[in-house]
């Protein structure tokens, strides 16, 4: 039931605007001067609707309403006054108010106000909460030296329009990268596109990115305003570059030559101001070497490479994405909030991850829909399997070991390994790497068996 707040020096009106809203099952707050509104409005939280006038004394209706924006934006506020005029009903609209209402009073009119009003405030509301999860679905999580590195770029770039080339692994993150240079740049209230090249059929990705008209082929049936279109004045991000049709690239550098386009079966030459984010998980260049991709369109977009690392090159983030998934899913899918042991995060360290950090997140959703241990401990993971690599035979990590001692012993030893390569069998700075004595690192590699020649196999 929605708490309005009606502001009127006249009292009989507040007592008869009172009972029609009681009657209507509605809560009912009055104040009969700015201040008294004000200080409700600042006080609660829970106030949906103002009904207020506009001739008061000491403060009017117009600063009351300016105020009150200031405090709460999403407050609905409908103006009732007896000295109405066309310069105060802009004035009022333009500081924020929903509607305008004359007096006397008409009680269908101000009820029907009312309801639309409320209505609006829902869809406001559930928009906000809706930007709120979006917002946090999309940040970019991590402290490691490769992420600061890489938000460093993205912060430098974002407000620059100019053209940037994501490049990396399945799963690491390309797509968070070109939403955070949107809301960096200065056309973050413009439209951000998005068009997943290697998801449209070749015949069918150049009405999707340049729009057709009617006719233009079998099956086009009305006018199809394209991605670069619907696009226009704000951002598109080209996803997975890599497998479009040279036919595609072709119509695209032209674009980005000169700022037009036509449509399929059109000849209206079309302007469009566009800026243009690309992300491959391809090598452009052995494309280019393969005749798959031009090389004149791979200089126009790679104005500004960006690179995103993989998961295993910036493992000191994972258990900050372990837990930001764990808060993620709980609010998502109403869970209660649940932590990993230390025993269960050493398990994900030593895994290598190469699905990356989409890979990392749909575990971590497996996990929580599937356990319902208050704490995940490191029975609760799941086999995680190892990707076949040049010729290696899939490994389970730990599911055939017998014990969790000899899993540790494994995990430990498979880390300093990796340690060891990450560093070019570099002692001394694996042992500063590890806050480790380097006489420690000696044993332990006699201990596990660990050699340079086998470990580079």
């Amino acid at each position: 039931m929605e708490n309005i707040l009606i502001v009127d020096d006249e009292i009989s009106i507040c007592s008869t605007l009172q009972k029609i809203l009681e009657y209507e099952k509605y809560n009912v707050l009055t104040a009969h001067n700015g201040t008294e509104a004000l200080d409700l409005i600042s006080k609660r939280n829970d106030i949906a609707l103002v009904l207020l006038d506009i001739k008061m004394p000491g403060m009017d209706g117009l600063e009351v309403l300016k105020k009150a924006k200031q405090i709460t934006t999403d407050l609905i506020v409908i103006i009732i006054s007896g000295h109405g005029t066309i310069h105060t009903a802009i004035e009022a609209t333009r500081l924020g108010a929903y509607d305008f209402i004359e007096k006397p009073l008409d009680r269908d009119k101000i009820l029907l106000s009312i309801r639309n009003g409320l209505k609006q405030r829902k869809l406001y509301v559930e928009n906000k909460k809706l930007k709120l999860i979006m917002d946090k679905k999309y940040r970019i999580i991590g402290n490691s030296p490769a992420l600061q590195k890489l938000l460093e770029t993205i912060k430098r770039v974002g407000p620059i329009p100019t053209r940037v080339l994501i490049t990396g692994e399945n799963g690491t993150g390309k797509e968070l990268v070109a939403r955070a240079l949107y809301r960096n740049s200065q056309r973050n209230q413009e439209p951000f596109i998005q068009v997943n090249c290697a998801a449209i059929p070749k015949d069918l990705i150049e009405s999707e990115l340049f729009g057709h008209e009617k006719g233009s082929f079998t099956g086009a049936i009305a006018k199809r305003i394209g991605k670069f279109e619907q696009a226009d004045g704000g951002t598109l991000f080209l996803d997975e570059i890599g497998d479009m049709s040279l036919s595609a690239q072709a119509k695209v550098l032209r674009i980005l030559q000169e700022g037009e386009l036509e449509r399929v079966g059109g000849t209206q030459t079309i302007k469009v101001d566009v800026r243009v984010i690309a992300a491959t998980n391809k090598d452009l260049l052995v494309e280019i070497e393969k005749n798959n991709f031009r090389e004149d369109l791979y200089y126009r977009l790679n104005v500004v490479p960006i690179y995103t690392p993989l998961l295993r090159e910036r493992l000191e983030d994972l258990s900050l994405l372990v837990n930001y998934f764990c808060e993620l899913y709980a609010q998502e899918y109403n869970l209660p909030l649940r932590a990993f042991s230390k025993e269960a995060l050493d398990i994900l360290a030593v895994y290598s991850w190469p699905g990356n950090i989409r890979e990392l997140k749909n575990i971590i959703e497996r996990i929580l829909i599937m356990t319902s241990s208050k704490t995940i401990t490191a029975k609760d993971i799941p086999p995680l399997t190892e990707r076949p690599r040049k010729g290696k035979k899939s490994v389970y990590i730990y599911a055939h070991c017998p014990t969790f001692q000899e899993f540790k012993d494994l995990s430990e030893k498979d880390f300093l390994a990796y340690k060891l390569r990450q560093y070019r069998w570099n002692i001394s700075q694996v042992a500063r790497e590890l806050d480790m004595q380097r006489s420690n690192i000696y044993k332990k590699i006699e201990k596990y068996g660990i050699k340079e020649e086998m470990d580079k196999k």
